[in-house]
């Protein structure tokens, strides 16, 4: 707190002192009309509390979906759990300024339905305001808005080649007649993966090391369909509707070789497993929105009412042979995992005097249920079934004021209240909790401009991690690599503070550093129960200390038609006191460089060809777990766009030089985890892309008053 404070005190001293001159800044509007575009923003944009990236005219969105393009965003890493990270915190993920119900895998899914024809951009906001419903960054995902009238719309086949073949299309309807708008879209995929694992798990006691490599081949064909209706009552008034409907049906194959030594390699066990997982999952989203918006007053009102529901059924087989001439072991498990979500959101903004005021407040009520079974000729040590359920209620309030200064001191101040109840219980093996607890969330941002070259930024967050229903589920079931895997019930949420100062010179060159404290946080954790290994999640005191510095540029070239955005950061963690109260033997220190690069050429050779690339140097160190391996991700992809025919053809190329090889080691009280997961992100794909219709697009960002309001949105 002390560094805030001081920190602070340093900026406002800071801005007192300073004398410029006043400047005047025009900003440009983006107008796409077919291929031509009349004024391109930046593919990068750096503000004060976001990252945005422009992707609406790029060549990367033919044939790919919104997870395609989320893996290419500045700051943006995912891990090989599928968890999506910014500058290595987890994240919050928004659609159009509505929150996603889904995280990890089911976020991934359901971001693979979303054609990425539609991204408008994607908003990397590492300093989100009281607004928002966030446990540290915040990714808004924006679409594309049409409003012309007639039909139109787009059809898009790809084909992609990794070890398997996989094959995607999507079909985007688009009708508007005067006051009426009506979106569909529907989506279907036919995919198959193939990762291979290697693991090594090294107890202290006995020193019991385990190695097991095993080798999986997924598929999946994901049906999926969404429609939004929108009615214009007046000029001040909007009604909609979303309808969304996932489907996956998923079978996957898993081969794990297993060798087991103790006290000196002295050979304990051995054994191949076979694993079998037929999977059917659903989910079904409604939203029912209004909205008032009077542009001479600058007054809104948004009101949300909505529901989500999810459904996974999943049956795994396991069957255990070894060496020697013992009966094989068979486990059969079934589980049938249930959510619902139910919420209603109202959000105000107004201006009061020079500034703008924003309050509003949410209330959330979700049911969840996870039944399981086991049977088998193997139960020693393992429940044959059980149905844990999970209910709470979220209460938010929050407020948000913004004013600037002398025409060049930009506030914002806000702070969110949040209010917890929430209860789980076990059905046969009569485990429970129940508990309730309110937290104060506080946010500060200040952004003084010297001139229209330079400006300095400082922005403040405290920010809560709340886990996830399903990790509180204490029931022990097998995994593919001869583990085990449960939940914990005795989880806490996670507090942090975050401080963030930014230099920008003459709107290209950034200069940042970021500082993040905790005193507690939760990760995945390994232990020795019942000579079984077991990973859970598990809350660890100890203060963790991170520094980042990040330099990022945007340039454009050859008059607009290529732009480069690169950046290069430095991160720098201390572990000493969270290892020395975790008992772990992890590092004390780590110290590792990131960096990322965005190039896009337009229009190469007047042939309407666009071509982009990527490449993304990535080190995954999170809490107890630390990387082996550096990472180099790249895409390279060209499209050539046939105006008169309205369509688009497009080759990708992916990490074709370097597959991606997640290898990590985790830290626990028990001893040691080292996993090496080769990725199947890699290979090519070619795409087919038709449009019809006029596809004329504007923005569909916030109002001014809404992004007054953000300071610097």
């Amino acid at each position: 707190m002390k560094i805030i404070i001081s920190s602070a005190a340093l900026l406002v001293g800071t801005l007192v002192f300073a004398q410029a001159k006043n400047d005047t800044i025009k900003q440009k509007e983006n107008q796409i009309e077919g291929v031509t575009l009349t004024a391109r923003k930046p593919t990068v944009e750096s503000k004060v509390d976001r990252t945005v990236f422009n992707v609406s005219n790029s060549s990367i969105l033919a044939g790919n979906t919104t997870w395609d393009v989320l893996r290419m965003t500045p700051l943006i890493s995912i891990d090989n759990n599928d968890a999506v990270k910014a500058e290595g915190e987890s994240v919050t993920v928004y659609i159009n300024d509505r929150k996603s119900v889904f995280t990890g895998k089911e976020l991934k899914e359901y971001l693979k339905t979303i054609p990425a024809d539609n991204l408008m951009k994607i908003e990397v906001i590492t300093s989100p305001s009281s607004r928002y419903e966030t446990t540290g960054s915040v990714i808004n995902i924006v679409l594309k808005k049409r409003d012309d009238e007639g039909m139109k719309g787009s059809a898009t086949f790809n084909n992609r080649q990794n070890t398997k073949n996989s094959q995607y299309t999507n079909l985007n309807l688009n009708y508007h007649k005067k006051s009426f708008t009506q979106t569909l879209i529907g989506s279907y995929s036919d995919n198959t993966y193939v990762q291979k694992n290697v693991s090594t798990n090294s107890l202290y006691k006995d020193n019991d090391v385990t190695n097991v490599s095993n080798e999986t081949m997924g598929k999946g064909k994901s049906p999926s369909l969404s429609s939004t209706s929108e009615y214009e009552l007046n000029d001040k008034n909007n009604i909609g509707l979303i309808l969304e409907y996932y489907q996956s049906k998923n079978t996957s194959t898993s081969d794990a070789d297993l060798y087991r030594t103790k006290n000196n390699n002295e050979f304990f066990d051995s054994y191949h497993q076979d694993q079998d997982v037929t999977g059917l999952y659903r989910t079904l989203g409604t939203n029912l929105f209004y909205k008032y918006y009077d542009k001479e007053k600058n007054k809104i009102l948004d009101i949300n009412l909505g529901s989500n529901y999810n459904s996974q059924k999943g049956t795994d087989s396991f069957l255990k042979t070894y060496g020697n001439s013992s009966a094989p072991d068979y486990l059969n498990i079934n589980s049938h995992n249930q959510t619902r979500n139910y919420y209603i959101k109202v959000d105000y903004t107004q201006p009061i005097g020079k500034g703008t005021f924003e309050v509003g407040g949410k209330m959330d009520f979700n049911n969840n249920v996870i039944p399981n079974s086991i049977s088998g000729n193997k139960l020693s040590g393992l429940s044959t079934n059980d149905v844990f359920h999970y209910e709470d209620n979220i209460n938010s309030l929050y407020a948000n004021y913004s004013k600037t200064f002398f025409e060049k001191l930009e506030t914002r101040i806000g702070v969110r209240y949040e209010h917890i109840d929430y209860k789980m219980r076990q059905d046969v093996a009569g485990t429970e909790r129940k508990d309730s607890y309110g937290t104060l969330l506080p946010n500060l941002l200040l952004k003084y401009s010297f001139s229209d070259k330079y400006d300095l930024s400082l922005t403040y967050n405290r920010n809560l991690w709340r886990p996830w229903y399903a990790e509180f589920n204490p029931f022990l079931v097998p995994t593919n690599e001869g583990t085990f895997s449960r939940g914990n019930m005795d989880l806490e949420p996670n507090p942090s503070h975050r401080l963030y100062m930014k230099l920008g010179i003459m709107k290209k060159y950034f200069l940042s550093a970021r500082y993040m404290y905790t005193d507690r946080d939760y990760w995945t954790s390994f232990a020795d129960e019942g000579g079984k290994t077991v990973t859970l999640p598990a809350n660890f005191n100890g203060k963790v200390q991170k520094y980042y510095l990040f330099a990022n540029t945007n340039q454009t070239f050859l008059k607009n038609k290529m732009n480069v955005n690169v950046g290069v950061g430095w991160y720098y963690i201390d572990n000493h006191d969270f290892n020395q109260v975790n008992d772990l033997k992890g590092k004390d220190y780590i110290s590792y460089v990131g960096a990322s690069a965005n190039l896009s050429y337009t229009n190469l050779f007047n042939k309407n060809i666009n071509l982009s690339a990527w490449v993304e140097l990535s080190n995954q160190n999170n809490g107890n777990s630390y990387a082996n391996k550096t990472n180099i991700f790249h895409n390279i992809s060209a499209t050539k766009i046939f105006p008169k025919t309205q369509m688009e053809v497009s080759l990708q190329l992916m990490n074709i030089f370097s597959r991606p090889n997640f290898d990590n080691t985790t830290y626990s009280q028990d001893g040691t985890f080292r996993s090496a997961l080769r990725s199947d992100w890699y290979g090519f794909s070619l795409s087919f892309v038709k449009r019809f219709g006029n596809q004329k697009v504007k923005d569909n960002t916030k109002t001014d008053v809404e992004k007054n309001s953000g300071g610097g949105k």
